[in-house]
């Protein structure tokens, strides 16, 4: 399985090393956010690698939510139940929450079809920043803080119509951004297809906090920082 390198699995703890979070946020994900940096102060592990693993570990089910409680560091003991039931809840080995899924409708272990729907998902989700939260902020002309720039992943959902489906593709169809006072709520709604058939919809979800009145130079810092480590990262 591609997420082999990412993860070390004993029984039913599975952790996350702070190299392997980062090179999958980078590598996989294309995904520059400094706080999945090897070193980073306030590191945690990708949101989309954690969901990548729930689909590894108990297949692709017909509608799934995901509700995250907490970041993740790097070494956590997560335990991963043995059952996969409806409702699973991803803890430490210090019993602190930090996901809960919902699963219903039939479920697919196929690891092509699971491969496919990881890799179109973290790379539309990787890419949110650049070509998604940076025109909203100019939009509503509103910024996250520059030198705090925090951006939390706060759900995701998806209902398939069918899992007749090996390949998918994920394509963006609705955004929004609800400001209330320095918290912004960020709403992303995506089609999947397979081919030129649509197999199911879904929802992201997005907490920016810290907002203040926007500033072109400031977010052009933030944006050229950003792009910064992808160049880094392609040339290392």
């Amino acid at each position: 399985m591609f997420l082999t390198p990412y993860f070390k699995k004993e029984n039913q703890t599975i952790t996350v090393l702070a190299e392997q979070a980062s090179d999958f946020a980078k590598g996989v994900a294309q995904d520059f956010n400094p706080i999945h940096s090897v070193g980073a102060k306030r590191f945690c592990v990708p949101g989309d690698l954690l969901f990548s693993l729930v689909l590894v570990e108990y297949g692709l089910s017909q509608r799934m939510t995901f509700t995250f409680a907490g970041m993740v560091g790097a070494g956590v003991k997560l335990q991963f139940p043995e059952t996969a039931a409806e409702q699973l809840e991803i803890r430490d080995d210090k019993d602190k929450l930090y996901l809960k899924v919902e699963r219903q409708g039939d479920v697919r272990d196929c690891q092509t079809q699971i491969e496919s729907f990881i890799r179109s998902y973290v790379a539309f989700s990787g890419h949110n920043f650049t070509h998604v939260l940076v025109p909203m902020m100019e939009q509503h002309q509103m910024m996250i803080n520059p030198a705090r720039p925090l951006v939390i992943y706060e759900s995701m959902s998806f209902d398939l119509t069918t899992l007749d489906f090996e390949q998918v593709t994920l394509s963006l169809v609705g955004q929004e951004l609800k400001v209330d006072g320095k918290r912004g709520d960020v709403t992303l709604k995506f089609e999947l297809h397979s081919g030129e058939q649509l197999v199911g919809t879904g929802i992201k979800t997005l907490v920016m906090s810290g907002l203040r009145p926007y500033d072109a130079e400031l977010v052009k810092g933030m944006v050229g920082n950003y792009e910064s480590y992808r160049t880094d990262f392609e040339q290392a």
